[in-house]
């Protein structure tokens, strides 16, 4: 496919540009429940994929059974998806949500290794 052959959607770039210089307001309005934040976040949804990681590798115990379960292959799987989305969103994600995603990476992927190696963490 030639370059002139591609069709660009530069309307993110648009709304980027928007959402930087827009005042920063609350994620969250005091009638909601559960503190969830009004508008998805790059951070909220991260983190989210983060803690299920973590209830995967059994190092929380599962909201639903007040257990702690391990199911590895599902572990895995979302810490791949989390470093996916950190390759796919290269160069795209302000500094601080560059760190978040390269902490959380980290700190899963110890996890992990401590699990499938046989040492706990």
């Amino acid at each position: 496919m030639d370059e002139k052959d591609k069709k660009v959607d530069n309307d993110w770039k648009e709304k980027v540009a928007k959402e930087k210089t827009a005042e920063p307001q609350s994620d969250v309005t005091p009638d909601q429940e559960g503190g969830l934040p009004e508008q998805p976040d790059f951070s909220f949804f991260v983190s989210s994929l983060a803690l299920q990681a973590s209830i995967a590798m059994g190092v929380m115990p599962n909201p639903m059974t007040n257990k702690k379960e391990e199911n590895i292959p599902q572990a895995r799987l979302l810490v791949d998806t989390l470093a996916m989305l950190k390759e796919k969103t290269h160069g795209n994600l302000s500094s601080e949500e560059d760190s978040l995603l390269e902490n959380l990476l980290y700190e899963l992927r110890m996890q992990y290794v401590a699990k499938t190696k046989g040492g706990s963490s």
